[in-house]
């Protein structure tokens, strides 16, 4: 099955704030299990002004990505502290607090 950029930016725009997914989760949610990477490649190239809550995206060990970092450093970190999400001592977020469960 071909995953579609729509397609996960659907399943994106519906985790709550204060939740996390994993971009397997979301490839998982999408029907494709193994497409984990083009959910990072969409998450990459969704348009700004979208609506997608692509900072509530992040790896399958709680790791947020430095792409937020054009704007300034830790910007996905803040964006989810602003949220509620909690964070470990080593930087990851907190999975096991705050994994969006669908």
């Amino acid at each position: 099955m071909a995953l579609s950029f729509e397609a996960v930016y659907a399943v994106a725009r519906q985790i709550p704030p204060g939740r996390v997914a994993t971009y397997g989760q979301l490839a998982r949610l999408c029907g494709a299990p193994r497409a984990a990477r083009m959910v990072g490649y969409a998450m990459s190239a969704c348009p700004a002004g979208s609506g997608v809550p692509c900072h509530r995206v992040v790896d399958r060990n709680g790791g947020t990505k430095k792409a937020f970092d054009d704007f300034a450093p830790d910007t996905q970190r803040h964006m989810l502290e602003a949220e509620g999400v909690p964070f470990l001592p080593d930087g990851r977020v907190d999975l096991r607090a705050c994994l969006w469960e669908k």
